[in-house]
């Protein structure tokens, strides 16, 4: 089927999701899962074998043999264990069955996953439970189950628990919140999701060149294209043939799977794309960009592609990010972030406007923590990204009705302007308040906040478990506050107006790159951790510690684990990356220049014998250039060995780490330096590897 011929009606149709249950479910088991989605109350036990029923029936009619319990470890990625409907009844006979008890718990090995000392080797059995606010789906002729997975112990093992019990916090003290504003109605407060997620595709063989991106993701050498980005001619380009093919495909997978891929484009660096969906529940929207990664990769192979999610592929371009747009609504559908046409007078959203600003202050270090890894340190503050430096855009608008409400003064809100390009056949239309920053690591975009500092390939539940947890602490004292005040308006007013003042130091309406921003931070007293292993140490915190702990989202067990796979993933990372390093530069690059040295001595030899006396300055110059390039690789080729080796022998994984940051990470870049010089010296017949330019320009 083309995807020019897709019908509408197809969407969604590889989902088991509300319209399919409503249709083949009894009435009063579809309205227990719809109250238990609504509501966040438990599944009833009782209603799983008429579910599980119902599930493999569709699955089989979709073509699935196969179900697994697809769950999120603390590997950055998913996970899924596949098992077979095949039941036997005889040595010569089978059914096929699906058991209430098989849809709603799991089992795998908790131990082979990154678990922070939680699990022993010897302490192998772990949980998975299903999730039934996410839709199941087929793909691949395996019915998919997305599950949360917890130790024989309990513990949070993965990244969708954390994130289920931090939106039911949001959503308590949020729900408190409205009732003093005398909303009976609201049961529940969503968070809402939408991810944008920026990506790159290259061609398949220049891929197969390069062992750096076939273990590592990004290029570990490589010497500047002659044209990269400076024309700013890729941003919204046209699309190329393959790329527009790519996407049409991957379009039509996604909306199979009820995905609402909505938006997509040429992104600023050559062969750099971006992808937007519309918005929807955070559990859901963190599930299917989970499934959008995995997709897009598979997608690209069909088309002689690869996709790369890396954060920073490519040196000297942009970068790759996941902006992570973060609303909060009632289950009504009112958007509690929309201002309204006079936000100075509507007091609710500028409570909940407080809430987020006291959270982003409050929690600065664990903002920043929720977006740290080794790939991302590459792409922060490298002038594409916002800086290692929390804060806040609210616009002019909003930042002057902050500051006339510190200030006890009237505040006249602004009006939508008309747009007037003075061009009779080109229509009026009405601008916005106020415009936009894409500078800064966190910004209101008119009804909702775009936490820009995420990277492209993490998983986005992390920055939304730190938000939602945040967000929920300010509207915790907020209601207590509230519900002991004898005034309700007056003590609101105080509220909203010491709270503003308070935290007005986060918001920042101008140009996040700057030096002078940095300073400026500083004098304000914002927090700065530059590097990812600058920040790991803050998830422990005792006031982080208290965060989690007072809601329930994490205990300090499960938090002292996660920064143990933190510190533990950023070593295992670079460790990759400087062997990756010392297997090229021995066995590809070094050769490859002595090869050409080689043939060049014999060709200065060689016009010496015809012609004696002849010039072969050039020839020397180069001979000579890159014999000392060569050396001083085969010298800091020795020296990253022996660093790494050292780094391993610090003790403990936290120790490790730094060695690696602060002694492995330089010599890798004086490496790359000293490899990428050699390059701009040999010719491209000796050069054993495909080059920038081949990289980022050789689809076509």
């Amino acid at each position: 089927m083309e995807t020019a011929n897709y019908s509408p009606e197809r969407f969604g149709c590889h989902v088991f999701g509300d319209e399919v249950m409503k249709e083949r479910l009894p009435e009063e088991v579809y309205a227990s899962i719809m109250r238990t989605v609504a509501t966040g109350t438990e599944i009833d036990p009782t209603i799983a074998d008429v579910v599980a029923s119902a599930m493999k029936e569709w699955a089989i009619e979709m073509g699935a043999t196969h179900y697994t319990h697809w769950f999120q470890p603390l590997t950055g990625v998913t996970a899924e264990k596949h098992d077979a409907f095949l039941s036997p009844v005889s040595r010569s006979q089978a059914v096929m069955e699906f058991s209430g008890k098989e849809l709603i718990k799991g089992e795998s090995d908790a131990s082979s996953f990154p678990t922070g000392g939680l699990r022993a080797t010897f302490e192998a059995r772990g949980y998975t439970a299903w999730d039934p606010a996410s839709f199941a789906f087929v793909k691949e002729g395996t019915l998919y189950i997305p599950t949360a997975f917890c130790s024989y112990t309990g513990e949070a093992l993965d990244t969708k628990t954390p994130l289920i019990r931090s939106m039911d916090a949001l959503s308590r003290h949020a729900v408190r919140v409205l009732r003093l504003f005398g909303d009976k109605e609201t049961a529940r407060v969503n968070v809402t999701v939408g991810a944008e997620q920026e990506y790159f595709l290259i061609d398949r063989k220049d891929y197969d060149s390069r062992p750096d991106l076939l273990y590592t993701g990004r290029t570990l050498f490589g010497a500047p294209a002659p044209k990269g980005q400076q024309l700013d001619d890729h941003y919204f380009g046209p699309l190329k043939t393959r790329v527009s093919q790519f996407m049409q495909d991957l379009d039509r997978e996604l909306w199979d799977l009820g995905i609402f891929s909505k938006t997509k484009h040429n992104e600023v660096a050559p062969s750099q794309h971006e992808l937007a969906p519309v918005f929807t529940t955070a559990n859901l929207a963190i599930d299917q960009n989970l499934l959008t990664m995995v997709t897009m990769k598979r997608v690209a192979e069909r088309h002689g592609l690869v996709c790369l999610l890396h954060e920073k592929p490519f040196a000297g371009v942009n970068g790759s990010g996941k902006h992570n747009n973060w609303s909060i609504s009632t289950d009504g559908g009112k958007n509690l972030l929309k201002p309204g046409k006079t936000p100075s007078e509507n007091t609710q959203f500028l409570l909940f406007l407080a809430a987020v600003i006291k959270a982003v202050d409050d929690y600065q270090d664990l903002l920043r923590l929720s977006v740290a890894s080794a790939s991302n340190d590459h792409r922060l503050g490298a002038g594409e990204a916002p800086p290692a430096i929390v804060s806040m855009f609210i616009g002019d608008d909003l930042s002057s009705v902050v500051a006339s409400i510190v200030a006890g003064e009237t505040h006249r809100d602004a009006k939508r302007g008309v747009m007037n390009l003075h061009t009779p056949s080109i229509p009026l239309f009405a601008k916005d308040t106020t415009d936009r920053n894409r500078t800064s690591p966190f910004a209101f975009t008119g009804n909702k906040f775009e936490f820009r500092m995420v990277g492209s390939s993490q998983n986005v539940a992390m920055p939304n478990i730190v938000l939602n947890t945040a967000v929920a602490e300010s509207l915790r004292l907020f209601a207590d506050e509230l519900e002991a005040a004898e005034s309700f308006d007056e003590a609101l007013r105080a509220l909203i107006r010491r709270t503003f003042a308070e935290h007005e130091r986060i918001i920042f309406n101008g140009n996040g790159y700057s030096e002078e921003w940095r300073q400026e931070a500083a004098r304000r007293g914002l927090e700065c951790y530059p590097t990812a292993v600058d920040v790991f140490p803050r998830l422990t915190h005792p006031k982080n510690v208290a965060l989690f702990e007072e809601h329930g989202v994490m205990s300090v067990s499960e938090l002292t684990s996660r920064r143990e796979v933190l510190f533990e993933n950023y070593e295992k990372i670079l460790n990759i990356e400087a062997c990756t390093m010392t297997h090229m530069a021995t066995k590809e690059y070094i050769p490859a220049v002595t090869a050409y040295i080689t043939d060049l001595c014999h060709t200065v030899n060689e016009k010496r014998a015809a012609a004696p006396g002849i010039s072969c300055r050039m020839e020397e110059e180069i001979i000579t250039r890159l014999s000392r390039l060569a050396e001083r690789a085969y010298d800091l080729t020795d020296n990253l060995k022996a660093e790494t080796a050292s780094a391993a022998t610090q003790g403990d994984i936290e120790s490790i780490a730094i060695a690696y940051k602060e002694r492995v990470l330089p010599v890798m870049e004086e490496l790359r330096a000293t490899v990428d010089a050699m390059e701009e010296y040999t010719p491209t017949d000796y050069w054993p590897m495909a080059t920038y330019g081949q990289l980022t320009f050789g689809v076509q």
